[in-house]
């Protein structure tokens, strides 16, 4: 009987001890999750206050602790003591340069919330590093080290901080303990650092002192700083106001992420509100397509809702079937977002290789990827002494301003008011790599005041009128290759079979239309990308375009193709070598080129980049023009 009531008394025991984990377990889950970095200048403590924060919410396992014992006397920087900075700084260079290089973010948890902090780099090479790591934060501590005061470093910090548009700032006057606690110093930093946050739009910041090696103000009130009233570093992180509290109060706004098609029966569009709530029966509108229905529906994996709000993901159904596709922006019908394909917005350049004004790049803001065109800077940035400078592009780290013109109307927000549909990645169209991050301020006028107007007659009674199928024949090659002779009998061959053409040819179009460019880089990219656009026109006309340029960039060729209906583009490669090409050198400019007269020559000091997969490609030293030109007929016309 007495090991019955024993057992009995232990499965109690286990069932206590198992609802208190469900217990913990589901009010950790539902702990809010604050994202926060931490930025200044070198040397500031950035790593060693994380690492104090990591070290006094006990998520330290002991294996870690001694590790973190051993390498502190190994390669620390604080004699026997425990260096903190090391449980952040993980990159070999990091640890023998006792500096931060790349964002190390690390996770750890209280009693009351959920943290992500992301140490950032402060050197100023490694400004996009710190913009990567502040793209999702929501809090951002600024530390200053009490013997020297705000530093250029901190500036530029404080103006990133900003840009990025962080609400939620906190000033660390850190090291305290290396000036004697010393109240004057703490309150005269303060005060520097006030008058310069109000010059760059920092409207109100949180200042406390602290010493991260030695823990004053992290987690608990310091002894040493009495004078010091205000909250700890650990409990204002724990109290402050998240975002995703503040975006709750704006306007609905959702991008569609997703068209939610499982069966016949059920169509909901899927995303992750960027702001607002939504209830059924609230009425939206759908953009860039202004189409307007009911919610009937708010559906999750745990069932429908009643309500939900901004940070939730969830599928909405609709009371009409109405057209709504991914990189759509779903809002409330009576107050819907902008439409614009052309802003002002100020970029980030993040890649070794600099800004190509006029380059098609690839643009994703929210769930929308499309090809956009950047103007060359109007000005830019120094972060170090907030002065604007001109400039002709953006090197990797430079800010700049700058105009945008995408390839069609997108929803969007200023940046300031919605980071979701005011900010953006600018995206390498060969490489798919990110090269930089922008921020929206707003649509240009003539955005707005510009329409297009609908015409009677199409494309395609153009096309009937003259029995044909519009083309671009796009010729490219090295000068010298042959492609305007070889244009040239194409387009009289095409006119014997009664085909309606038109030649653009390289030379001729630099004698009106594009007098006014030169040869650089960005000058070669707008040549083609008005004689993209004329192409275009002609086709809409019906005819077929013939056109004859080096066109030595493939982006620029691919901007072209992407500008035409599929399968109207045809790249035509006039495959000549250097020497065969130089050796002609009809109009002596390879020559003028060796001798140095003649800059951004193609093939001598600029580069070529051949198709990779050009629809045809005439190797010219196998055959003669008259045979090219036969064969491009019989591909065109079989």
């Amino acid at each position: 009987m007495t090991d019955m009531k024993a057992q009995e008394s232990s499965y109690k025991t286990d069932e206590l001890i198992a609802r208190d984990i469900d217990a913990y377990l589901l009010k950790h889950q539902h702990k809010s999750l604050l994202r926060f970095i931490t930025c200044g200048s070198v040397d500031d403590g950035k790593s060693t206050l994380i690492g104090r924060l990591l070290y006094d919410s006990k998520m330290i396992f002991e294996d870690q602790l001694a590790a973190l014992e051993a390498d502190s006397k190994r390669v620390g920087t604080q004699g026997q003591n425990i260096d903190f900075a090391l449980l952040v700084d993980g990159l070999a260079a990091e640890r023998e340069q006792g500096i931060t290089i790349d964002v190390a973010y690390r996770f750890f948890s209280t009693e009351n919330r959920k943290f992500i902090v992301a140490d950032t780099p402060g050197h100023e090479q490694y400004t996009r590093n710190m913009i990567t790591g502040a793209s999702t934060a929501d809090l951002a501590v600024i530390l200053i080290d009490a013997r020297k005061g705000v530093l250029t470093q901190t500036r530029r910090h404080s103006y990133l901080v900003n840009l990025i548009g962080i609400r939620n700032v906190v000033l660390a006057v850190n090291k305290m303990d290396l000036v004697g606690y010393d109240q004057d110093k703490y309150e005269e930093i303060v005060a520097d650092y006030a008058k310069f946050a109000e010059s760059i739009g920092i409207k109100a910041f949180t200042p406390m002192p602290i010493s991260g090696f030695m823990g004053d103000n992290i987690t608990t009130k310091s002894a040493n700083m009495p004078w010091y009233q205000g909250p700890t570093l650990m409990a204002h992180l724990e109290t402050v106001e998240l975002d995703v509290a503040a975006d709750q109060v704006r306007p609905f706004r959702m991008p569609v992420q997703w068209v939610n098609r499982p069966n016949l029966d059920f169509r909901g569009f899927s995303g992750l509100i960027a702001s607002g709530v939504v209830k059924p029966g609230d009425a939206v509108r759908v953009l860039p397509s202004g189409k307007t229905s009911t919610v009937t529906r708010i559906v999750t994996l745990d069932g429908d809702l009643q309500q939900a709000v901004a940070g939730q993901s969830i599928t909405l159904c609709f009371a009409d079937e109405i057209d709504c596709s991914r990189g759509d922006v779903i809002t409330l019908a009576d107050a819907p977002v902008q439409v614009a394909d052309q802003f002002e917005a100020t970029i980030v350049w993040m890649a070794d290789e600099a800004l190509t004004p006029g380059r098609a790049y690839w643009l994703k803001i929210g769930t929308q990827t499309v090809s956009a065109s950047i103007h060359a800077p109007k000005y830019q940035v120094n972060v170090n002494t907030l002065e604007h400078m001109a400039a002709k592009t953006l090197e990797l780290n430079a800010i700049g301003v700058t105009n945008i013109a995408t390839d069609r109307p997108i929803p969007f927000e200023a940046y300031e008011q919605n980071r979701t549909l005011g900010g953006f990645i600018v995206i390498d169209k060969m490489t798919n790599a990110t090269v930089g991050a922008g921020m929206i301020h707003f649509a240009l006028r003539r955005s707005q005041n510009v329409h297009w107007q609908a015409l009677d007659t199409s494309r395609e009674t153009h096309a009937n009128l003259k029995n044909q199928k519009p083309a671009v024949l796009w010729f490219t090659g090295l000068s010298g290759a042959g492609k305007s002779t070889i244009a040239n009998l194409v387009e009289k061959k095409l006119v014997r079979m009664n085909r309606h053409t038109f030649l653009l040819d390289g030379d001729n179009v630099r004698h009106g239309l594009n007098k006014d460019l030169g040869f650089t880089e960005a000058d070669r990219i707008e040549n083609i990308r008005r004689v993209g656009e004329v192409a275009k026109l002609m086709t809409d006309a019906g005819l077929i375009v013939i056109t004859a340029f080096i066109s030595p960039f493939r982006s620029e060729r691919e901007m072209v193709r992407q500008m035409m209906q599929p399968g109207e583009f045809v790249e035509i490669f006039i495959d000549t070598k250097l020497a065969d090409a130089e050796a002609r050198d009809v109009k002596g400019l390879y020559k003028k080129a060796r001798a140095g007269e003649l800059k951004n020559f193609t093939g001598i000091d600029s580069p070529y980049e051949a198709p990779e997969n050009p629809e045809i490609q005439i190797d010219t030293s196998k055959i003669t023009p008259e045979q090219a030109a036969d064969l491009i007929i019989e591909r065109l016309i079989p």
